[in-house]
C-alpha cells in the first residue's frame, strides 16, 4: 500500500456513500408519490457496491430499482384515482429507507474521518521530515 492509498480509499468510500444517501433522499422525498393505475408506480432506487480492483476502495456499480408495479391502494378521493378509486403508490418501506439512510450517513462519516486521520498523519510526517 503506498503512501496516499488510504487517502484514496476513504475517497472512494465518500464518494460512494454520497451516491447511496442522494438515492436514499431521492426515495424518501417520493415515498407518497402517487400515480394512476395505468401508470408505473415511482421506482425506489438502490445503489449497488463494486468492489475496486486490489481492495483500492469501492466505486457506484450501477443503480437497482424497485418494482414498477407498486401497491394498488384504494383513495377515492385521489385526483389521480381510476373507476374504482385505485390509484398506485411505489413498494417501498420507509422504516428499511431509514435504516439505509442512517448506515449511508455512519458509512460517510468513517470515511470523512479516515481521511482526516490520514491528512493529520502526513502533515505530521511532513514536519518531521521539514526539521
Amino acid at each position: 500500500m503506498g503512501a496516499f492509498d488510504a487517502l484514496s480509499i476513504a475517497n472512494s468510500g465518500l464518494g460512494f456513500h454520497q451516491t447511496w444517501l442522494d438515492a436514499l433522499s431521492y426515495n424518501i422525498a417520493n415515498a407518497n408519490t402517487i400515480r394512476p393505475t395505468s401508470q408505473s408506480a415511482f421506482q425506489a432506487q438502490m445503489v449497488v457496491a463494486q468492489p475496486l480492483a486490489g481492495g483500492q476502495g469501492v466505486a457506484v456499480g450501477g443503480l437497482a430499482y424497485s418494482d414498477a408495479q407498486g401497491v394498488i391502494v384504494n383513495d377515492p378521493n385521489s385526483p389521480l384515482a381510476d373507476a374504482n378509486g385505485n390509484v398506485r403508490a411505489p413498494a417501498m418501506d420507509m422504516s428499511a429507507q431509514m435504516t439505509q439512510l442512517i448506515m449511508a450517513q455512519r458509512g460517510f462519516q468513517a470515511s470523512a474521518q479516515v481521511t482526516k486521520y490520514a491528512q493529520d498523519t502526513y502533515s505530521t510526517a511532513i514536519g518531521i521530515g521539514g526539521r
